[in-house]
């Protein structure tokens, strides 16, 4: 058995200090990011990179995106995951399988190397989407901490991973951006209630379980406050598993699309879940602990 260091979706809310380190490189690892960055990182649990892209990556991605998203084999599959009231695409699941193009970012050392550089080991990819916000209404994703569901439901022990958003189109402050409590990484917050049955169906489309309450967030907001990212097409953040973060509706004009890259330590691979009767399906959470190369 692995211990539980991180109890969640029991009776009651529960607030437990990280027990695990930030930037576990050794330092002066070599890597993309330099000693300051790591210390921005460790310090807010994010770090944003301007210019990850340049704009004929951005094209040639987001030409991928517009092909996966418009192909009705792709809308068929199950790792498709559709908008609640417009039936639209909202996230395409593991794009780096069924795309050789979004593969080959997954590889790219601006990508993969930072991975490694923050986790400290070789790393494989837990999870890998497409998301797409366009205009118009397309939903948001509420306050969470990813590591929260990651733990409960697909079994991973520690806080050894890391996702990087990585944005396909403009990011206004006002077509749904990525919102992040900063140092919230150094508190786990394990959610209250029980997690249903398959309850990865309902949660990709609107979140419940695993969902802080009103009071919980309320007081992460007023210690840490609450970081907005905006950018060019091409920039990126990177941010830790644990980070309280979310984003609002989009309904202006402009769409949001990103690609969402989430790399874990392959010595933290997934035990069974800590908290949930049964194992997502491995297109959300991966069980294949092969190192990218």
């Amino acid at each position: 058995m692995t211990a539980d260091l991180y109890p969640t979706r029991g009776t009651a809310e529960v607030s437990v200090p990280r027990q695990d380190p930030v930037v576990w490189g050794a330092p002066g690892t070599p890597g993309p990011f330099s000693v300051a960055d790591l210390q921005a990182y460790e310090r807010d649990g994010f770090f944003g990179v301007d210019a990850l892209l340049t704009d004929d990556e951005v094209a040639h991605y987001h030409r991928e995106l517009q092909r996966l998203v418009t192909d009705p084999a792709v809308r068929a599959d199950e790792r498709a995951v559709l908008e609640p009231r417009s039936r639209d695409i909202r996230s395409v699941f593991e794009v780096h399988r069924i795309s050789e193009v979004f593969a080959e970012l997954v590889r790219d050392e601006r990508v993969a190397g930072r991975a490694r550089q923050l986790l400290g080991s070789d790393v494989y990819v837990h999870q890998s989407r497409i998301n797409v916000k366009p205009g118009f209404g397309a939903s948001g994703f509420y306050w969470h901490s990813d590591f929260e569901t990651w733990h409960a439901e697909d079994g991973l022990p520690h806080m050894r991973t890391v996702s990087v958003s990585i944005a396909l189109t403009e990011n206004h402050d006002t077509n749904g951006s990525l919102m992040i409590m900063p140092g919230s990484h150094r508190t786990f917050l394990g959610c209250a209630g029980a997690t249903p049955k398959d309850n990865y169906k309902r949660s990709l489309r609107m979140q419940d379980a695993g969902t802080p309450s009103d009071a919980a967030l309320t007081a992460m907001a007023s210690s840490h406050g609450v970081n907005l990212f905006t950018g060019r097409a091409g920039s990126a953040t990177w941010f830790d598993c644990n980070c309280m973060h979310g984003s609002g509706d989009n309904i202006t004009p402009f769409p949001r699309s990103n690609v969402f890259i989430v790399f874990n330590s392959v010595e933290n691979a997934a035990v069974e879940p800590f908290a949930a009767p049964v194992r997502r399906p491995e297109f959300i959470g991966a069980r294949d602990f092969t190192p990218v190369r």
